[in-house]
């Protein structure tokens, strides 16, 4: 678990500065969407695992 969230936290700050650079526009930001989308796979296998173990 914990190397999800360093390889997204990582992908995340990656993004963050192309996104400074202007590396993104309208038509060309798959690196931007495929970075939010392994972001939300992680935070809902979070919330998978933390009702699996505190709820169940």
């Amino acid at each position: 678990h914990g190397f999800h969230v360093t390889m997204g936290t990582t992908m995340l700050l990656v993004i963050l500065i192309r996104c400074m650079k202007g590396h993104f526009t309208a038509d060309n930001h798959f690196g931007f969407e495929a970075v939010a989308w392994y972001w939300h796979f992680v935070d809902v296998v979070w919330l998978g695992l933390f009702i699996f173990v505190y709820w169940l």
